[in-house]
């Protein structure tokens, strides 16, 4: 019996478990049955516009990368990590992976919404950038000096025993935070950085196969699994599932297994143990995207891209919102503060998943492409995260989200 509910625990740590529960929230909302939103797809298609007009604005030629996070490390034309990275003196393939891995895993983790008054003044160009790609910024630059190194002499690397003490007052100085400049959820960050290294250390198994326990020994544990040097990008997130699972806080488990970002919604039903649960899984999926680009560069082969999900995040389903695909039954919620297990966020984000999936089609259509030649890694980045933040902008002078949502600073 404790066999099966492993099983059962362990098949919502996957993409699959994420797609097949958002399509049922998705076909419940198409029935009426849902507490707080209705569904127009009509809207769809004029939603597919958008995504498309602004992708051919970012990329004319179509050619779209994916949707990680070594994007929000190019500033003015300038790909700063690339540019660190090219300079760099690495022993072979695998070393610079475990940076990257390194640095990926950090800077994600610390990419949960930053509020809309929080700004990084970029030393190099003086800028002062704000949101997910000031965070992208203020991450490298701390990687770069080495803030998670043990060793001076090697800054690119991050080392379990140095997260595992982090300082919030690190943090602090290193994201220029002040009275005047407040980043949301900075503690639940800094607590998040000092689980995983905990965690790490713990797990020298798995973490430090090739080197002392670090992230990036993440690298080693997946590239082990590949089959004539090829990986799915599914077992890309199994293992950060599996593998980072316990660093996230006060979150549902079941038989003592950290489900992570799944929540609870009483219209999603199951004849096991798993009823009435909704993965996501956003942060992870994020994660999981950027670590793509590193085991490409390492020689793999990465297959299944779509075998991810869309990520249920506010600007994506804010897209959803404000082109009212999504309609809320009590407008008065438009106005409210809504925790994050809250039923309407669950719903929230769980239709954005399976919307994305529907609007990914409509998007391949108009262009004449297929899953091959447009992942939905590429129309995310192309795409609806900025299509998103663009009628966002258009509709609230400060470009929040249409609903508000309370964050620890470690779901969104």
């Amino acid at each position: 019996m404790a066999d099966a509910l492993e099983l059962q625990a362990r098949s919502l740590l996957s993409a699959g478990a994420v797609r097949a529960r958002a399509g049922e929230m998705l076909e419940i909302g198409l029935n009426g049955g849902l507490s707080h939103f209705t569904i127009d797809l009509d809207r769809m298609d004029e939603v597919a516009d958008a995504v498309l007009a602004v992708t051919r604005k970012a990329y004319p030629t179509l050619d779209i990368p994916f949707h990680a996070r070594w994007r929000h490390f190019v500033l003015g034309g300038v790909d700063r990590w690339a540019r660190l990275s090219d300079a760099a003196s690495w022993p072979d393939r695998a070393a610079r992976a475990r940076a990257e891995f390194d640095l990926a895993i950090v800077s994600v983790l610390l990419d949960a919404g930053a509020g809309a008054a929080w700004r990084y003044r970029d030393a190099v160009t003086g800028q002062s950038i704000g949101r997910s790609e000031g965070l992208a910024i203020a991450s490298l630059d701390m990687f770069a000096r080495g803030l998670f190194s043990h060793d001076a002499r090697e800054p690119f690397r991050v080392d379990a025993d140095v997260l595992a003490q982090l300082p919030l007052a690190a943090l602090t100085s290193a994201f220029q935070v002040s009275d005047a400049n407040p980043l949301l959820g900075l503690e639940g960050r800094t607590d998040l950085l000092r689980r995983l290294g905990k965690l790490v250390a713990e797990r020298a198994d798995v973490f430090g196969s090739h080197d002392t326990p670090r992230p990036g020994g993440l690298f080693d544990h997946i590239a082990a699994q590949a089959n004539g040097g090829a990986i799915p990008a599914p077992a890309i997130l199994s293992a950060v599932l599996n593998q980072l699972g316990p660093i996230w806080p006060s979150r549902l488990e079941l038989v003592g297994i950290p489900l992570g970002d799944c929540w609870r919604h009483p219209a999603i039903k199951a004849d096991d143990a798993t009823a009435g649960l909704v993965p996501l899984h956003k942060l992870s999926q994020w994660l999981s995207y950027s670590l793509i680009e590193p085991l490409q560069r390492a020689g793999f082969k990465v297959t299944d891209i779509d075998g991810l999900t869309g990520l249920a995040e506010y600007r994506n389903g804010g897209l959803f919102v404000d082109h009212e695909v999504l309609r809320l039954r009590d407008a008065a919620d438009a106005e409210r503060a809504h925790a994050v297990d809250s039923l309407l966020v669950v719903e929230w984000r769980a239709l954005t998943v399976a919307l994305l999936d529907r609007l990914a089609e409509l998007v391949r259509a108009k262009l004449g492409r297929t899953r091959d030649t447009l992942p939905l890694a590429s129309i995310l980045e192309g795409g609806t995260w900025a299509a998103g933040r663009a009628i966002a902008f258009a509709r609230r002078h400060d470009g929040a989200p249409p609903l508000k949502v309370i964050s620890d600073g470690t779901v969104f």
